[in-house]
C-alpha cells in the first residue's frame, strides 16, 4: 500500500471514528439530561461539586487532551506492527473498549455487534450458554446466581463462586463482556471453568455443556396453613405477563401470607421490578434516581398494591443484584416486608444501553440507586432484618433454614 492510500484510509477512519464519538456524547449528554432537581433527597448543597486532591492526579493527565495523539498511535500500529496488515475495524473496536474500561467501571462495558446481539436476547429472556449471571466483584470473575434448572446449576455452581479460569484462560483483569463471550456459545458445546467455593483455595474444574436457556421468571407455590411461597427470578422483557397473573390467582387465594423470594435473582429491567414492587407499594417513592450531576429523578408506584394487605416476607442472599434489590430496598424501607437471608450483592448502579450504527452498543453507567430512605446501595447491598446463612451442607442437604424461618414468623 502506497503512503497516499494509506493516507487516504487514515483519514476516512478519522471521519469515521469522530462521527461516532459525536454521536455517542450526544446521546449521553441527552441521557443525563432525564432528572429530575430534587436537591432535598440527599442533603447536598445544589451547587456543582468541587474538585478536591487534584494534587493526586499525575501531571500528565492534567493537561489539555490533544487528539492527535492517537491518531500517532495508529498510525505507528499500521505502519509497524509486525502482524500485517492490521484488522481495522478490530483496531477501532479496542480503541472505543479501551475507552469504556478506563473508567474503571465493571458494569460499563463496549459490546461488539455479536455481544450486543446476545446481551438483547438475554433481556428477551432466551439465549444459549450455561445459564449463570456473572459479574466482577472485590476484581475477580464472581458467580451471581446460577439460573434455575441451568447447566450452570446443574452442574454445581452456587453464588459466589470466584472464577479463576474459562478454558484454562486466566480470569485476572477480565473484562465483563469477554468473560460473558467466552462463556456463552452453541448449544452442545462445552465450557470447563475453574472455580473456588470460598475464593481462596480448592480450585476445581467444572464441565458444563451449553445448552438454550429459557428464562422462567415466576413461580409460586402454595406451603402448609395458606403461605405462598412467591418466586421472582428476573426481572426480563416476558416477566411482567406472568407476573401479573400470579398475583391475580395468589390474590384470589387470600392467603395468610406471602414469602417473596428473591434469592439468586441478578435483576434485569428497571421498569419491571418498579411494577414488581408497586404490588405492595401503594404511593410515592420505589427508589431514587441520582444522576451523575446530582439531579434525581424520582421512580414512583404504579398504584395497584394488590398485595399490600397480606403479611409478607423476603428472601434475599448475594445472588441477590439490581432489580431485586431496589424491591428489597423499598420493601424494608416502608415497613412493607421483613427481609430474611443475607446481604445482597451491592449492585445499585444504572446503565443505559446507547446503540451504534454497525450492531455494536455502549453500556455505561449513568446513575447510582438510592432506596425511599437515600440509602446507597451499591457497594453495600440490602442488610437482612433476620440474618441466616444458608450452607453448603444445608444445600448439599436440601435444607432451607431461611425459608423455615419466614413460615415460622407468618405461622405465629
Amino acid at each position: 500500500m502506497d503512503k497516499d492510500t494509506k493516507k487516504s484510509i487514515f483519514s476516512f477512519i478519522k471521519f469515521v471514528v469522530v462521527i461516532v464519538l459525536l454521536v455517542f456524547s450526544f446521546l449521553f449528554g441527552l441521557s443525563l439530561n432525564l432528572g429530575i432537581n430534587k436537591p432535598n433527597v440527599n442533603n447536598q448543597d445544589p451547587e456543582l461539586p468541587k474538585i478536591v486532591n487534584q494534587e493526586a492526579i499525575p501531571d500528565f493527565l492534567k493537561e489539555d487532551v490533544d487528539f492527535n495523539l492517537f491518531w500517532d498511535v495508529w498510525e505507528i500500529i499500521n505502519d509497524n506492527y509486525v502482524k500485517q496488515p492490521v484488522n481495522q475495524a478490530q483496531l477501532l473496536y479496542g480503541a472505543m473498549a479501551g475507552s469504556i474500561a478506563s473508567l474503571g467501571d465493571p458494569h460499563s462495558v463496549f459490546f461488539d455487534p455479536q455481544t450486543t446481539q446476545e446481551f438483547n436476547e438475554e433481556l428477551g429472556g432466551m439465549f444459549e450458554g450455561i445459564g449463570a449471571e456473572i459479574a466482577i466483584k472485590n476484581d475477580r470473575l464472581t458467580i451471581v446466581a446460577p439460573l434455575p434448572g441451568s447447566p450452570a446449576e446443574k452442574a454445581g455452581l452456587k453464588a459466589g463462586d470466584k472464577v479463576y479460569a474459562i478454558d484454562e484462560l486466566d480470569t485476572t483483569n477480565i473484562s465483563l463482556d469477554y468473560a460473558v463471550s467466552k462463556i456463552r456459545g452453541p448449544k452442545g458445546t462445552e465450557v470447563i471453568l475453574t472455580i473456588s467455593h470460598d475464593g481462596l483455595s480448592d480450585l476445581e474444574e467444572v464441565k458444563i455443556i451449553r445448552n438454550t436457556i429459557k428464562i422462567q421468571s415466576i413461580s409460586w407455590t402454595e406451603l402448609d396453613n395458606n403461605i405462598i411461597r412467591f418466586e421472582v427470578r428476573y426481572f426480563n422483557e416476558d416477566t411482567l405477563d406472568d407476573f401479573n397473573q400470579a398475583v391475580l390467582d395468589i390474590a384470589a387465594k387470600n392467603p395468610r401470607g406471602i414469602i417473596l423470594d428473591l434469592r439468586n435473582n441478578p435483576g434485569g429491567l428497571l421498569d419491571t421490578a418498579i411494577e414488581v414492587a408497586s404490588e405492595w407499594v401503594e404511593s410515592g417513592p420505589v427508589v431514587f434516581e441520582r444522576l451523575s450531576d446530582g439531579q434525581i429523578k424520582t421512580h414512583k408506584a404504579r398504584g395497584r398494591a394488590r398485595l399490600k394487605d397480606f403479611k409478607t416476607i423476603v428472601l434475599i442472599n448475594e445472588g441477590s443484584a439490581s432489580g431485586s434489590e431496589i424491591v428489597a430496598g423499598a420493601l424494608k424501607d416502608l415497613g412493607l416486608a421483613q427481609l430474611i437471608g443475607e446481604t445482597t450483592f451491592g449492585k445499585g448502579t444504572v446503565q443505559s444501553l446507547f446503540p451504534l450504527d454497525d450492531g455494536s452498543s455502549i453500556k455505561i453507567t449513568i446513575a447510582e440507586w438510592l432506596t425511599p430512605n437515600e440509602n446507597i446501595i451499591e457497594g453495600d447491598g440490602i442488610e437482612p432484618d433476620i440474618k441466616i446463612e444458608l450452607t453448603e451442607e444445608d444445600f448439599n442437604n436440601d435444607n432451607d433454614p431461611q425459608l423455615d424461618k419466614a413460615i415460622e414468623i407468618l405461622t405465629q
